[in-house]
């Protein structure tokens, strides 16, 4: 069977930053003079994804959070982490909504030195499962054996998550199935297709192909060692952290209060949804959510390169404390 074990992603990845390190003809971040309240930056640049796991910035901004520490937020979508980690590097994001597995995955290649500072998204039931074209003859995990199975990326956390859930069903990730890389807006048509036989897909994908396709779950990849798995947080680079501690606790305090109208008020979340990504708002009405995290905690975090390396995606241990900026009192 093909697999797509090894360090492509880190391999990309290095050949990315590289060309960040050369610089970058993108416009950098407002580094104006300090405001009243101290920042030594007023004007900053956050990046997301299409999804709703990171809706907490928009709830921030959108209730006036930045505006009262001081801070300009300038928020942006971008298409993957491989576009978005060179950006942090050369200056032209100064923060973003980053999957921990790629934190972890490139800090131990060297391809960077993170900072989380603060926690975004947590896995919930049915947040992202495994689904097949509702007239498929795969009705288990155990049937996708010698299947087509399409992740966002290779060395990822979706070929962790689907790892575990093909381990769980006595099945060996490494050589049962055929990965397939898609992005996740090209999943839905080619299940349908029948260019792959399954696909793994997050919110709003889940719910939009299950209502206009009849597509069928199969399984829920985050259960059993996946169950509340961190998926991601608001990351910078330690240099940034270093250089700009007072507009990082800033935005530490505002990005936590949306957090926390995130984590009380599915509603809150709802209305901006249709703001940032493709959810209309009658799929946001329905569609299932992770947990929006209001701790920054190594002792949970640490769950995701303890997995990694036990499925082989990292080479050794690897601690999550010394890489998570402790929240301002």
């Amino acid at each position: 069977m093909r697999s797509l074990r090894g360090r492509t992603f880190v391999v990309g990845l290095l050949a990315s930053l590289a060309l960040a390190a050369c610089g970058s003809n993108e416009p950098k971040s407002s580094a104006a003079p300090a405001n009243g309240s101290g920042l030594e930056k007023t004007t900053i640049s956050v990046s997301t994804s299409a999804i709703a796991d990171h809706s907490a910035l928009y709830i921030a901004q959108k209730k006036g959070f930045f505006k009262e520490e001081g801070l300009t937020v300038k928020t942006e979508i971008t298409p993957s982490t491989a576009a978005t980690l060179p950006r942090l590097i050369n200056g032209s994001l100064d923060v973003a909504a980053l999957a921990y597995f790629s934190i972890f995955s490139s800090q131990e290649a060297k391809a960077g030195d993170w900072r989380v500072v603060a926690d975004a998204y947590q896995a919930g039931p049915d947040v992202i499962d495994l689904v097949v074209p509702k007239d498929s003859k795969i009705t288990s995990v155990k049937d996708l054996d010698g299947k087509r199975v399409s992740i966002a990326a290779p060395n990822s956390v979706g070929q962790l998550a689907v790892g575990a859930t093909l381990k769980t069903a006595g099945l060996d990730p490494n050589k049962s199935v055929h990965w397939v890389p898609l992005a996740f807006p090209e999943m839905p048509a080619k299940l349908i297709s029948g260019e792959i036989d399954a696909a793994w897909l997050p919110e709003p994908f889940l719910s939009n192909i299950q209502r206009e396709n009849g597509a069928r779950v199969i399984a829920d990849t985050m259960t059993g060692a996946m169950a509340d798995f961190p998926i991601a947080g608001w990351a910078a680079t330690a240099e940034w952290t270093k250089k700009y501690p007072k507009t990082m606790a800033a935005f530490q305090r505002a990005i936590l209060k949306g957090q926390q109208v995130a984590a009380s008020d599915r509603k809150a979340v709802e209305a901006v949804l249709p703001d940032y990504t493709q959810i209309k708002p009658d799929v946001a009405a329905v569609m299932k959510l992770g947990v929006f995290p209001t701790s920054l905690n190594a002792t949970r975090i640490q769950r995701v390169p303890d997995l990694m390396l036990e499925y082989g995606f990292l080479k050794g241990k690897m601690e999550a404390a010394p890489l998570l900026v402790p929240l301002p009192q």
